[in-house]
């Protein structure tokens, strides 16, 4: 009987963690769109708050990283060494989305010095989607959906093709008025770190295959980031 409690206080502990894991995830998220608002708005202040917002993150990831040690020190099985290796990366990524969502709204303060820019647009759906995936890859997590892991990390070439085709228009209104040069700069790694986040995304549930089999090799996937083969325009 004391050792079916241990067991059971164990996998509470476990199913606690995931809940943390999962939140800090959505705040990160949150984090994120909040950034591409004050980049659609051009607010300095709304900018500065979000990139005070990060240090919770920050926060959350060191709190969640000692309680996974901790669970770690309870002698965990095979599955469970898989939770907690999981659980150490997926925070490690989220605070990563965390600093990618800070970096866009850092930026944004540089390029409300500029006149609008017509981007915005692209840039902000390039974000949602990069948001999308990572809402969906912490539903995976939280309900160990391999599926579901299988169809965020495919949607990433998606991510990769529109992250191309803005990279290239960015380039091209660089090319046709130099005036363009500086805020299409700030643009242009506004969208690499909305497309990092894609890949942040990608190794949650790279880590959710891990949790769910082990070992077992991933399907191969496509990958479409072709801006570093990208010349003349």
């Amino acid at each position: 009987m004391p050792h079916q409690h241990i067991v059971k206080s164990h996998d509470e502990e476990q199913r606690n963690l995931v809940a943390d894991i999962v939140r800090m995830g959505h705040t990160a998220v949150a984090q994120l769109e909040a950034a591409l608002d004050v980049v659609d708005r051009r607010d300095d202040s709304a900018a500065h708050r979000v990139v005070a917002n990060d240090a919770a993150i920050d926060d959350a990831e060191q709190r969640i990283s000692q309680d996974v040690m901790h669970l770690a020190l309870r002698g965990p099985m095979a599955r469970d060494l898989r939770e907690i290796l999981a659980g150490l990366r997926i925070v490690a990524d989220i605070e990563r989305i965390g600093d990618y969502a800070a970096n866009v709204a850092k930026r944004s303060l540089a390029l409300n010095a500029s006149p609008p820019m017509p981007h915005i647009a692209g840039l902000r759906a390039l974000g949602l989607l990069a948001a999308g995936q990572v809402r969906h890859a912490l539903r995976a997590y939280d309900t160990d959906d391999g599926e579901l892991a299988l169809a965020v990390r495919d949607s990433d070439a998606q991510l990769d093709r529109q992250y191309t085709a803005l990279f290239r228009e960015l380039l091209t209104y660089m090319m046709e008025d130099p005036r363009n040069i500086t805020p299409c700069t700030h643009l242009l790694f506004m969208a690499k770190n909305l497309e990092r986040i894609g890949d942040h995304a990608t190794n949650i549930v790279e880590n959710v295959w891990f949790l769910l089999h082990g070992d077992r090799p991933l399907p191969p996937r496509d990958k479409r980031d072709d801006t570093s083969t990208t010349g003349a325009v």
